[in-house]
């Protein structure tokens, strides 16, 4: 298939150079998503259904035979040899049950080595004698090593997630999913599904996944390409409100104020303050006329243009046109027949542009954020009766910056300065975003994602006992309504696929204080899995645990409280071990990530050594965000953890 592609001669079906090179660019783009993956076979899985599908099921009617893949697959003669998983014939591979077959007579997946064939395994869903079982390969790919990116889960979505993964696109979705679930997986096939289904309207309006950190993006960035996927763009929220360069650092305290909602009202205030109704009439001249709109029909003007509530800059680039209009309609009554040209020329007026300067200002965003955190009597007047004293004098700032350059601006700042553009201009909107982690969000991060999706939905991916911001969202539906998207259906995915058994065990005691109410995860692998908690002398001892579990196949982390890591960096060094930064790929000759653990959400590794939990908890601002903190961390393994601590563990674990 790709050489096929390679060989296409457009010399001659090109008009102009213009249509020549967007075609050979759509042609280089066919040849990377055809590209071969090592290790990555086409197909994985059979359905052998007792009729065509769409066809008279009538008796005698033949059957029809599908291989099932992560790409449309087609011989010579363009007939389909592979089918893509997202296609609805292929749908009964991940619902078929023996209850209820959909007509599949035969289900058959196939287990590969290193890319080679090596196992099958078949599934008569509609002989009743067989009885329902396990599939020892479904099992085996869920436990399979990981070395290296995320990978895709086309061969072992379960049918739950595969409900959500095919969800309709004009629906907003939100998933609440504890350690393991594979809420970022389904997220990021559902956009592969939403490509495949809704091609053409999505390549118009755009796609894009948000993700906690750079670190996070980069170690998922592998999955949609593999899928055929290479236009969907990824981002942090700070990369989406980089209107300025964060080089400064907020206080918990003052980043929960500038995160709260009601900054949005204040920062409303704050905008529409530079419109000052008009005093004086407008006069414009034109040859030897004059013409006066005095100043209660300008009043009027103004007044309209607020209570429709448009963007500020839209309702600065109309009131010309209205003054215009109006001066328009006296030349009428006195007999002139002035047509659009006239209006324009009236609207570019020395006079107009004058008054509307005065009567409307522009705005910069940046420089007005700045003035409302550096001046007490302005941030008063426009937070009177939304913030009280105490949190003003929070979000002040103790030495005002003398310009917007100057400024070191916080990531809280930038939100602000984010939300301040959307008041003067409208931001773009694009067809669909997904947002993961979304739980650590404070409302105004909520806004500025939900802008990127006004006219578009949103899949939201999180966990609320995950939550390690002071600002974390208490409830999905608070969070929702937050992002403009209250309407959006929550689903709960608690089957774990990737925790073993016994480790997922040890994390749930932390939930009842964490996120009382939440249901635990139920691990679904029959493979307890490796744990165990030491106490240890020393540093050298926590190397010895890595060295330990480097034993085994696979990759290893080394996950501690930020303050600790430049010690056990150290320690690691000393003993000769080579250690990578998270967001860094595994290789097999290293395979030990040293990780903060601020930085492990929504990472996973084989086995995982956790140092001092207490010193985690204590590296937050609050108890409970420590312990959200320690959940995180603890819930990393796939197949083995070992916790190792000198000071005590923190009694909620007891």
């Amino acid at each position: 298939m790709r050489e096929d592609v390679q060989a296409l001669d457009i010399r001659d079906v090109t008009a102009n150079w213009v249509n020549a090179e967007v075609l050979a660019r759509q042609i280089g783009e066919r040849i990377k998503a055809l590209a071969d993956l090592s290790h990555t076979p086409l197909f994985f899985g059979r359905l052998d259904y007792l009729h065509a599908p769409g066809a008279d099921r009538a008796e005698g009617a033949e059957g029809e035979r599908f291989y099932i893949g992560r790409r449309h697959v087609h011989d010579a003669d363009g007939d389909p040899m592979v089918i893509d998983w997202r296609a609805p014939v292929s749908q009964p591979f991940y619902r078929a049950s023996k209850t209820d077959p959909l007509d599949v007579g035969l289900r058959r997946r196939f287990g590969y080595t290193g890319g080679d064939l090596t196992a099958y395994e078949d599934e008569h869903l509609s002989d009743p004698a067989e009885e329902a079982a396990t599939s020892k390969l479904l099992q085996q790919e869920i436990e399979r090593p990981r070395v290296g990116p995320m990978r895709d889960i086309v061969a072992t979505i379960q049918p739950e997630q595969d409900e959500i993964v095919r969800s309709d696109l004009s629906g907003s979705l939100c998933v609440q999913g504890g350690p393991g679930t594979g809420k970022t997986a389904v997220g990021l096939h559902r956009v592969a599904y939403l490509l495949y289904a809704h091609r053409e309207r999505l390549s118009r309006t755009g796609t894009l996944v948000i993700g906690p950190n750079r670190s996070f993006l980069h170690y998922i960035e592998q999955v949609l390409p593999a899928l055929g996927e290479l236009e969907v763009k990824q981002a942090t929220v700070d990369d989406l409100v980089g209107h300025v360069e964060v080089r400064g650092a907020d206080d918990a305290a003052a980043a929960v104020v500038k995160g709260d909602a009601r900054m949005a009202e204040v920062l409303r205030r704050a905008v529409r303050s530079h419109v000052t109704l008009p005093t004086e009439p407008v006069v414009v001249v034109r040859g030897s006329r004059r013409w006066r709109v005095p100043a209660y029909e300008l009043e009027g003007i103004v007044r309209e243009l607020l209570e429709r509530d448009i963007r500020y800059g839209a309702a600065r680039d109309a009131l010309p046109q209205r003054i215009a209009h109006a001066v328009l309609v006296q030349m009428e009554r006195a007999g002139e027949a002035p047509d659009d040209r006239v209006q324009d020329a009236v609207a570019r007026n020395a006079a107009v542009k004058a008054a509307v300067k005065a009567i409307w200002p522009p705005v910069e965003p940046a420089k007005l954020v700045m003035r409302l955190l550096s001046d007490a009597d302005f941030l008063a007047e426009h937070a009177d009766g939304l913030l009280t004293e105490e949190e003003r004098k929070t979000i002040l700032w103790a030495k005002p910056a003398r310009s917007v350059k100057s400024v070191k601006w916080s990531a809280a700042d930038a939100v602000l300065i984010d939300e301040t553009t959307d008041l003067v201009q409208r931001t773009h909107s694009l067809g669909h975003v997904v947002l993961d982690e979304a739980q650590d969000l404070s409302p105004m991060q909520y806004r500025a994602v939900g802008r990127r999706c006004t006219t578009g939905s949103a899949t939201v991916l999180g966990d609320l006992a995950q939550g390690t911001t002071p600002w974390a969202t208490r409830s999905w539906e608070e969070a929702l309504t937050h992002l403009g998207k209250a309407e959006a259906h929550v689903e709960e995915l608690t089957a774990g696929f990737r925790v073993p058994t016994d480790v997922i065990t040890y994390a749930s005691r932390l939930l009842p204080h964490i996120a009382p109410g939440l249901t635990p995860v139920a691990s679904v692998r029959e493979n307890p899995g490796f744990f165990d908690v030491r106490l240890s002398a020393d540093d050298a001892q926590v190397v010895a645990a890595c060295e330990e579990l480097l034993r085994n196949e696979g990759s290893v982390g080394l996950i501690a409280a930020d303050a600790r890591v430049p010690a056990l960096a150290e320690a690691l060094t000393a003993a000769g071990i080579t250690y990578l930064a998270p967001g860094e790929e595994t290789t097999h000759e290293t395979r030990l990530t040293l990780v903060p653990a601020s930085l492990a959400k929504g990472l996973e590794y084989d086995y995982v050594v956790l140092d001092e939990p207490q010193a985690v908890v204590d590296g937050e601002p609050d108890e409970r965000t420590g312990l959200r903190r320690l959940y995180v961390a603890l819930t990393r393994a796939v197949s083995g953890l070992i916790v190792t601590h000198t000071a005590p563990l923190p009694p909620q674990l007891a």
